[in-house]
């Protein structure tokens, strides 16, 4: 059975690989489990090149199928703020309450109709590599709603809890993790990998 290395060690995200390739015949690994404790600097300058830094970083030290992404959250009225550095806004050591009790404080005063905002998300999936060559392939996922007033809702992580989705008329936070699956950006993303990987497991 195929092997796939998940390339984090947010156990949140973890989480929810783990529901999204559920139905995969996969064997999910973490860094953890693999025993690596090596830290892919992201200083990419874009989702993608940060996916794509980490996915083959991961690979050639693991040799195995490697998941990596990266995501963040864009505000237009902060001019695409957090962006790439969502989970850092607050600092190093903030934690997801942090982070959003200091996004709240950035958008003091700005009205409803000018608080827009973007999760966005890019994956990168690598296949083992032979030698130095690598065989990269990418899949995409955002999504669009406004940022709250107020955190809602008690499930999810980082600014879930803030991200309206007018559709649901609710946080995402206040979604359960199967919901959140089916209209979230990293959801979104992950449906491609699936065919992707669908596609590998039944060609061996």
């Amino acid at each position: 059975m195929i092997r796939l290395l998940l390339a984090t060690n947010n156990d949140a995200k973890v989480s929810e690989y783990k529901r999204l390739f559920k139905d995969l015949p996969l064997v999910l690994v973490t860094l953890a489990e693999m025993g690596i404790t090596s830290v892919v600097d992201e200083e990419g300058a874009s989702y993608k090149e940060n996916a794509w830094l980490k996915a083959v970083a991961y690979a050639r030290e693991s040799r195995l199928l490697t998941l990596a992404d990266d995501s963040g959250l864009e505000v237009d009225a902060l001019h695409g703020a957090p962006g790439k550095l969502s989970a850092r806004y607050a600092g190093e050591a903030a934690s997801d309450r942090d982070r959003v009790l200091y996004l709240l404080t950035k958008l003091e005063g700005v009205p409803w109709e000018r608080r827009t905002a973007h999760f966005k998300c890019v994956i990168a999936l690598v296949a083992p590599p032979k030698d130095e060559d690598v065989d990269i392939g990418f899949c995409f996922g955002e999504c669009h709603g406004f940022i709250s007033f107020e955190p809602k809702g008690y499930y999810g992580f980082g600014y879930d809890p803030i991200f309206y989705l007018p559709e649901m008329d609710k946080t995402m936070a206040e979604l359960t993790p199967e919901i959140k699956d089916q209209v979230s950006h990293r959801g979104y993303a992950a449906r491609g990998v699936y065919g992707k990987l669908k596609g590998l497991v039944l060609s061996i």
